[in-house]
C-alpha cells in the first residue's frame, strides 16, 4: 500500500512523516524544492505476532505501508509540485495535512490559522491539475474525430462524453472521488491519471492544548469533507514524532500521564485508511514465515493466493481455511484439525479478515 504526504508548508506534514515511519529516517521540513522523502514500515498486528509464537518460523513478515512526504504545495501546473502530479495519481491514497495550530515560531503576517481554507486551496491545486488533463485530452479527441470516418467514432464519443461529466464536475468545485460512476466508466478511467480521484485522509493536525478535543475536531471536519472516499483523523504530528523516539512501555506511560488513550491515534489512522481502501489482510503461517498479506474486502480466494504468487491463483485446487483466533486459541494446527475447526473453500470463497490460509494448487 502506497500513501502520500500533502499538504501546504508549516502544516507539519514532515512531522507525520516522522511519526509514521517511528522516527528512522528523521528527516526535517523542507525549506526549498527536493525529492519527496519515503519511508517503509509494518503495519502492526497482534495476529502476525499470536502466530509467530505459535510456530516460531524463521521468518516473520508484517503488512507494509510505503509513506511518502512530497514537498510543500503547489501542484498546480506553474507550481513546484507540478512534477509529482502523476507520482500523486499512482498512490493508493492521499494523506492531506491541514494545519489547526498555533506555531509561535511562524510570523504573525504568515501563520493565521484556518484549516478548512488550506484544505480548499490544495484541493482547488489538485483539481486545475485535473481539468488541464482533460482539457488536453478532449482538444485531442476533436483533432482525433475529425480524421476518422462517421461510423468508427463511437468509441471516441463515448470518451469524449466521460470527459465531459467529469469536466463539469470539475468545475463545481468537486473532486472526482465523491462521483459515482458505473464498471465501464471505471474501466474506461484507468487509461487517465486523475488526482482528484485518489482516496483522501484527512488529517487535521492539532496542537497539544487540543488533545482533549480530538474526537470534536474529528466529527466537525467528518461533517465537512466525509464521503465514501474520505475519511478523517485528527492527531498532534509533534507530539506522535516525538513519542514515536521512544520505547513502546516508555509511549504508552507518557499517553497515560497525559490522560490520552492507550492506542495511538496513528494506529487508528492506519485503520482508517484500511477501510478506507476497502482492504484487510489475510495471513499464512508455518515453520519457514508467519506472514499478512492485504487483499481487497471482497476477494475471493484465487485471488487472495495469487497476492502470494501468480503460480498459487492460476493453479488454484482449494484453500484451507481457519480462523485466526480459532487456531490462536488452539495452539495448533494439529489441534486446529483435531477439533474440526480447518474447513476446506473452493474458488468462490470471499477471504475475510484474519483468515489464515493454506493454499493448495496444481500446474
Amino acid at each position: 500500500m502506497e500513501l502520500g504526504i500533502i499538504g501546504l508548508a508549516r502544516s507539519g506534514k514532515t512531522s507525520l512523516f516522522n511519526a509514521v515511519t517511528r522516527g528512522r529516517a528523521q528527516v526535517g521540513a523542507y525549506t526549498s524544492r527536493a525529492e519527496p522523502n519515503i519511508g517503509v514500515v509494518h503495519v502492526p498486528d497482534e495476529r502476525v505476532n499470536a502466530l509467530e509464537r505459535i510456530f516460531k518460523p524463521k521468518k516473520t513478515t508484517y503488512a507494509e505501508i510505503r509513506w511518502i512526504d512530497f514537498p510543500v504545495a503547489g501542484f498546480g501546473a506553474e507550481g513546484p509540485g507540478a512534477v509529482f502530479l502523476a507520482d500523486l495519481a499512482k498512490l493508493d491514497a492521499l494523506v492531506h495535512v491541514v494545519r489547526a495550530f498555533e506555531d509561535d515560531a511562524v510570523p504573525h503576517d504568515e501563520g493565521s490559522v484556518d484549516p478548512r481554507r488550506d484544505l480548499e486551496a490544495l484541493e482547488l491545486e489538485l483539481t486545475f491539475a485535473d481539468l488541464g488533463l482533460i482539457e488536453r485530452r478532449l482538444s485531442r479527441l476533436e483533432a482525433e474525430m475529425r480524421s476518422v470516418r462517421a461510423g468508427e467514432r463511437g468509441a471516441l464519443e463515448r470518451q469524449r462524453e466521460l470527459l465531459g461529466r467529469l469536466h463539469r464536475h470539475l468545475e463545481g468545485g468537486r473532486g472526482l472521488r465523491d462521483l459515482e460512476l458505473d464498471e465501464d466508466d471505471e474501466r474506461e478511467l484507468r487509461q487517465y491519471q486523475f488526482v482528484t480521484r485518489r482516496p483522501a485522509l484527512i488529517i487535521v493536525n492539532i496542537g497539544e492544548d487540543a488533545l482533549g478535543r480530538a474526537g470534536e475536531v474529528e466529527a466537525e471536519y467528518r461533517a465537512l469533507v466525509g464521503g465514501p472516499r474520505v475519511a478523517v483523523a485528527a492527531l498532534c504530528a509533534k507530539l506522535e514524532a516525538e513519542l514515536a523516539q521512544m520505547e513502546p512501555d516508555d509511549a504508552r506511560e507518557f499517553r497515560a500521564d497525559l490522560g490520552l488513550p492507550e492506542e495511538s491515534p496513528l494506529h487508528r489512522a492506519i485503520v482508517t485508511a484500511y477501510e478506507l481502501l476497502g482492504v484487510h489482510s489475510f495471513l499464512t503461517a508455518g515453520e519457514d514465515e508467519c506472514r499478512a498479506w492485504t487483499v481487497r474486502r471482497g476477494a475471493t480466494a484465487p485471488e487472495a493466493a495469487g497476492r502470494i504468487h501468480s503460480d498459487l491463483e492460476r493453479g488454484f485446487i482449494r484453500a484451507e481455511v481457519v480462523p485466526c483466533g480459532d487456531l490462536v486459541a488452539a495452539g495448533s494446527m494439529a489441534e486446529v484439525k483435531r477439533r474440526g475447526l480447518l474447513r476446506t473453500e473452493g474458488k468462490s470463497y470471499v477471504v475475510q479478515d484474519g483468515d489464515v490460509l493454506n493454499i493448495l494448487f496444481n500446474l
